[in-house]
């Protein structure tokens, strides 16, 4: 039985803050580009705001170091053999490997310090996004665009009632800017949107699948249609197969590596803050003055 073909859905793009930064995640350079070049083809696909590109150069220098710890871990050996074998030839080989290594890990952060330094210059990430966040586009709310003041009234007022989506440690109203254009750029275009995140601000990740959130859900079929589709996915391959744009199989695989790495480093952190409260915990218990 021949498969159902998958029809292009007319649709504009979210993609958050999050997703932007995974491209310094990508082990990949040149699959990483190939995202960015989609992304820059399409561009007038692409919902965009000035809070998503303040997250994003707000927190680009600290996802390249994070990324780049592994570079630190690689020559961090300190070679200690007996004095009987010290002259042997294997030592000295693994002697001049390590100099070697030595001279490519300055290399790097020779390169990585230029990005830092001058991002428009030598951080192709930055420069493609630029061209994003610079793009002249009805749907893209920069500050030249005079309705940032009305979303701006309209994310306080939800941010004021408790309205998703919103952290409960939230003091800023961005998810919501964002959300309220989103809105706007459905009710102006008659378009589908998919919302390309892995905050869990906007929905549940279970299994491999994204489910929006329940309130956002209901609040977009009487806001907006009945009819309209608004799609969540935590991966940007989806989302660019759902309106044709190309993905290869190198693309997906790459993206996959960065969900586990990033949802293991989660898990990672999430133990770390258990065993801190842990010991503070059993710290106070232990403090005689705080028992007496």
């Amino acid at each position: 039985m021949a498969k159902k073909k998958v029809t292009k859905l007319d649709a504009y793009i979210f993609i958050d803050t999050n997703i932007l930064l995974d491209f310094y995640r990508i082990r990949r350079t040149d699959i990483s580009l190939k995202y960015l070049e989609e992304i820059e083809r399409h561009k007038d696909l692409m919902i965009s705001t000035s809070q998503v590109e303040m997250e994003y150069k707000k927190n680009r220098q600290s996802a390249i170091l994070e990324s780049i710890g592994e570079v630190k871990k690689i020559n961090n050996v300190n070679l200690t053999v007996p004095a009987i074998i010290s002259d042997a030839k294997a030592v000295e080989m693994i002697k001049k490997s390590k100099k070697d290594i030595d001279d490519q890990q300055k290399k790097l952060k020779d390169r990585i310090e230029k990005i830092l330094k001058n991002p428009s210059l030598n951080d192709p990430v930055y420069r493609m996004l630029q061209k994003i966040f610079k793009h002249k586009s009805p749907i893209n709310l920069n500050r030249e665009n005079k309705e940032r003041f009305t979303i701006r009234r309209l994310a306080l007022k939800r941010f004021m009632l408790g309205y998703p989506p919103r952290k409960s440690t939230d003091n800023s109203i961005g998810d919501a800017v964002n959300w309220e254009w989103i809105i706007r750029c459905a009710e102006k275009s008659k378009k589908h949107i998919i919302l390309v995140t892995r905050d869990t601000d906007f929905g549940a990740i279970h299994e491999n699948e994204s489910y929006l959130n329940d309130w956002l859900k209901q609040e977009f079929r009487q806001r907006i249609s009945q009819q309209r589709k608004l799609i969540l996915t935590d991966k940007l391959s989806r989302a660019f197969k759902l309106v044709e744009i190309p993905v290869t199989k190198e693309m997906i695989e790459e993206e996959e590596n960065v969900i586990k790495t990033s949802s293991d480093l989660y898990k990672q952190k999430l133990l770390r803050d258990l065993l801190k409260k842990w010991r503070e915990s059993n710290l106070d218990k232990d403090d005689p003055e705080e028992n007496e």
